[in-house]
């Protein structure tokens, strides 16, 4: 066997540089990506899940699925099994047809965030719904956000003004904190966020309304929120006849523009109502998909996406800003160990719980304050203010267990001096906790009226008691 002469050799490796020079300069004009997609087919369909053959691609990404009614319908990845997609779509599924052709993307779900969200109503895919124009928006971060290092975070050490006075008094709250407000229907929650979005000194309000009544949107942004409270809020609206898949992006969505505004260095509040509709949404996809269900009805992952969202909340790094956080969590029957409740109670930092006897009392807010906590409260207050707390809860509880004995009269004054002396402050505990929603009670308000009701003198002892409610 001969070699070639080196003329033709080095002829053939000039040659072999000039086309790959060739195809390297084509790839960067076509992006160095390939520009091939494998379409599939739609092969089945089971209530909201779609199944696709033939293409393949990543759990989270965007697919699109042939309508007969003119353009595609956008779907998201949740699984896969074998050859086969599994897709769930984020929005109507009229015209959907046996073998559709399925288109692949490579794009993941982003969310866009700006400045120019405050003040306004968007859905859970970002799109204005509050008719006030185009929103033009830049800057795009993952929908789903990055982990934060747990030491990278501020520790939680300045109170939070919400202005409700049962909560700055009785159950403080710390900048960063994530509370959870355990409430079932029709006992006052909505009226209570709303006293906090318009009264709270956060520099920021985002308020996600996540698989509420549609109805409840526009009045909690025009009876509740009011045009004074939308100045420095963001609402992302998602009604519960949303897809499952859009309702937790709506979740996802208001989580992202508080992590935005924190990382400009602003304190932000977040109320999202609710993290009951969004762990159902959760277990709305994983059923379909065939996850076994193992806790009353909800599959595990329900439980693995909850302590996901909620640790994206909280205090950036030191002297950065902060996300004080409350999720609702509706307890079904007023049902206090719903699974969703019970593992809420878990992975947030204290909760508030609402009751149905003092709603239906006339007691608003119809704070459970024997059944709430704050956890983060010694942190945040002084040994007299938390030695004021524990006061007015001994006194609250003494009468509430004694409260059959003192309403039909079987109880005789003078036979217990803790008794005589909870009887006597009850009213002025009442006037307390009771606070109109239109009358906002700061910080500084609500710890002089407890100081009203227990003076102490320079040593720390407790003086006479208040006779008279404060005003």
């Amino acid at each position: 066997m001969t070699k070639p002469d080196q003329p033709v050799a080095d002829l053939a490796t000039r040659r072999g540089e000039k086309w790959a020079r060739a195809l390297h300069a084509l790839q960067e004009q076509l992006g160095g990506e390939e520009t091939l997609v494998v379409e599939g087919r739609l092969n089945r369909m089971v209530g909201m899940t779609i199944e696709a053959v033939g293409c393949e691609a990543v759990i989270g990404a965007r697919c699109l699925v042939e309508s007969q009614q003119g353009g595609d319908i956008e779907a998201e990845v949740v699984g896969f099994a074998g050859d086969r997609l599994y897709l769930m779509p984020t929005g109507n599924l009229q015209g959907i047809h046996p073998n559709a052709r399925v288109t692949p993307s490579k794009q993941m779900y982003e969310a866009c965030v700006g400045d120019a969200v405050l003040g306004r109503v968007l859905d859970g895919a970002g799109r204005p719904l509050d008719k006030k124009g185009p929103l033009v928006l830049h800057e795009r971060v993952p929908l789903t956000g990055k982990p934060v290092n747990p030491l990278d975070r501020e520790p939680i050490r300045q109170p939070m003004d919400v202005g409700v006075r049962a909560i700055n008094g009785l159950l403080s709250v710390g900048r960063g904190q994530r509370m959870g407000l355990f409430a079932g229907s029709g006992v006052g929650k909505s009226v209570l966020l709303g006293m906090m979005t318009k009264y709270s000194t956060a520099d920021v309000i985002v308020v996600g309304l996540i698989g509420e009544r549609g109805r409840e949107v526009k009045e909690f942004i025009d009876n509740i929120l009011g045009e004074e409270g939308m100045q420095r809020a963001t609402v992302v609206a998602v009604p519960a006849d949303q897809t499952p898949v859009m309702r937790m992006h709506g979740a996802y969505l208001a989580t992202s523009i508080a992590e935005y505004f924190r990382d400009q260095g602003k304190h932000v509040l977040l109320l999202m109502d609710s993290l009951t509709r969004f762990s159902q949404a959760q277990r709305e996809i994983a059923l379909a998909i065939g996850e076994p269900p193992v806790t009353k009805g909800y599959p595990p992952s329900v439980f693995a996406l909850m302590p996901q969202l909620v640790e994206r909340a909280g205090n950036g790094k030191p002297g950065g800003g902060s996300i004080t956080a409350f999720y609702t969590v509706l307890t079904e029957g007023d049902d206090q160990q719903d699974p969703i409740a019970d593992a809420a109670r878990a992975i947030l930092d204290g909760h508030v719980v609402l009751s149905r006897d003092l709603a239906d009392a006339g007691h608003y807010p119809a704070i459970d304050v024997e059944g709430s906590i704050s956890r983060v409260m010694t942190e945040i207050v002084s040994p007299e203010h938390l030695q004021r707390v524990q006061r007015f809860k001994q006194l609250y509880s003494n009468y509430a267990s004694n409260r059959d004995l003192i309403n039909v009269g079987a109880y005789t004054p003078g036979s217990d001096a803790r008794i005589d002396e909870a009887i006597q402050m009850h009213p002025i505990l009442l006037h307390y906790l009771q606070q109109d929603m239109n009358q906002p009670l700061h910080w500084d308000t609500c710890i002089s009226q407890l100081e009203e009701i227990f003076p102490m003198n320079e040593s720390g002892q407790e003086t006479a008691p208040a006779i008279a409610p404060v005003e």
